[in-house]
């Protein structure tokens, strides 16, 4: 039987084509049925609701506090769908790393849930900075380090400027994700050139994620949110910053103060976190749970940065995955079928 880690998506992956996907995908009506009756006890609209809407709308459905629930619903129903390997550890970007602690069996799934809605509302109400995200690889995804540093100087140089705020969010494949305030956003904006037609791209309804910024947040989510919640994990969970949470070895109270500390105000290595699960558990797959399919890129280009199987450019990656698949997006039909029995 094949091992595989599991990659669990963050936030802006339920987009338009998704819309409709916990109907098409969430086979455990009855857990659904409970998020629901969660959201409808703090009068917020239905998971069911949202999914099932005629069409997408950008203002509602990437809100903070109705996209993490439906990208963590998403995941949660994706996650018992695999079937035919050994799962082997989990891990996520970002708000996924909330999904993954669901997944790996920290949290339960309504205790996972009434996290990730917490959050996702405090930081819907707070709303403080924002985020851009910017590549440092060209469309070869060639690793390029010394552009990656010049990227990274010119964030600390901003970030020196009076009333201006910018830090590094995310360290996602060959992507930079920046979290700053308006001044600090735009000024990047300014000293870089736009390339590949899209970036520098700023996140609709994205707050200052993974920065000192978001410390409100975090202090508000420690006081709604109980140690209590949290158990032994079942599986490996791969954190922020590749630190490995081992099954009957967890301090479950730092993995609270991590999960609405560190995890909250600090830089999320997204890149470290995959390059651990490949160098640690050497899987042969990696599976990304819906919804969406955007992180496979960001996976494949980690493994390029890891070097992992001798795989050096877009070509390498795109080589191997066409001779026998590496990595699975279950938000793609095709690939889905590879690793469940169907919906």
């Amino acid at each position: 039987m094949k091992t595989a880690v599991v990659i669990c998506p963050g936030r802006g992956t339920y987009t338009k084509t998704e819309l409709g996907y916990l109907g098409r995908h969430f086979a455990d009506r009855a857990l659904l049925g409970s998020f629901d009756i969660a959201r409808e006890a703090l009068g917020q609209e239905t998971l069911s609701a949202l999914d099932g809407s005629a069409s997408y709308s950008v203002a509602k459905h990437t809100r903070g506090d109705n996209a993490s629930a439906l990208i963590y619903a998403a995941t949660l129903g994706d996650f018992p769908a695999i079937d035919g390997v050994e799962v082997v550890a989990v891990t996520g970007n970002s708000m996924g790393w909330y999904s993954a602690l669901a997944c790996g069996g920290a949290l339960t799934a309504d205790a996972g849930f009434e996290v990730v809605n917490t959050m996702g509302r405090l930081m819907q109400e707070a709303l403080i900075g924002g985020q851009l995200i910017y590549p440092f690889v060209g469309e070869d995804w060639r690793p390029d380090p010394e552009r990656k540093a010049e990227l990274i100087a010119l964030v600390a140089g901003i970030a020196t400027r009076a009333d201006h705020v910018l830090t590094l969010s995310i360290d996602l494949g060959g992507m930079l994700v920046l979290a700053g305030n308006e001044a600090g956003l735009k000024a990047f904006e300014t000293a870089v050139p736009p390339v590949q037609g899209r970036f520098p791209m700023r996140l609709a309804n994205h707050a200052a994620f993974h920065s000192q910024l978001q410390a409100p947040v975090a202090e508000r989510g420690r006081s709604r949110l109980a140690p209590s919640l949290f158990g032994q994990p079942r599986l490996p969970m791969i954190d922020g910053r590749g630190a490995i949470w081992w099954p009957g070895a967890t301090d479950t109270h730092a993995l609270w103060d991590y999960t609405l500390g560190h995890q909250v105000t600090e830089t999320y290595d997204f890149t470290h976190a995959v390059t651990i699960a490949a160098r640690e558990f050497a899987p042969d797959l990696f599976i990304v749970t819906g919804p969406g399919t955007t992180l496979g890129g960001a996976v494949a280009q980690s493994l390029i940065l890891a070097d992992w199987r001798s795989m050096g450019s877009k070509t390498d990656f795109q080589t191997r995955q066409q001779a026998e698949p590496l990595l699975i997006s279950m938000g793609m039909e095709d690939q889905r079928g590879i690793v469940t029995k169907g919906d």
